[in-house]
């Protein structure tokens, strides 16, 4: 299953949004050495109570937009 997710880093305080057809996602790290990517699996795994290596960012790792992979 693919899922579509706009990551808002450095954020005062961690929340996912459900929209229509994607997630939004606040994560408080900051987009430095891959930690707002990090916060941003472990965020979704206890969201969709799956482990976090059942999940992967297939495209977007750099930017605010990613598609991203639940096995």
């Amino acid at each position: 299953m693919l899922i579509k997710v706009k990551v808002i880093p450095n954020s005062k305080k961690e929340e996912i949004i459900k929209k229509k057809d994607s997630f939004e996602i606040k994560v408080k790290e900051k987009p430095i050495d891959n930690k707002a990517n990090k916060a941003v699996i472990i965020a979704l795994s206890s969201f969709l109570k799956i482990p976090q290596k059942q999940i992967r960012i297939i495209k977007g790792s750099k930017k605010r937009n990613k598609i991203i992979k639940v096995i």
